[in-house]
């Protein structure tokens, strides 16, 4: 799933929470409850976690194991 994503993705970039937080403009709980699967993710916020990581919207919603 998506969020497994998100939390690999903040971890191998050495990211806390707040820090992603920032970079999405939003509250830290808020982003929590994407990166656990409480919440969906909007699809503007997996767009800009994309350009962040430099990875493709489809790596971070689990359809390709590919990062590009």
């Amino acid at each position: 799933m998506y969020f497994q994503r998100l939390e690999d993705l903040r971890i191998d970039a050495d990211k806390t929470q707040e820090e992603i937080a920032v970079v999405l403009n939003c509250q830290r709980e808020v982003y929590r409850r994407y990166e656990k699967g409480i919440h969906e993710i909007p699809v503007w916020a997996v767009i800009k976690l994309a350009e962040y990581y430099q990875v493709s919207t489809d790596y971070i919603l689990g359809l390709t194991d590919k990062k590009e």
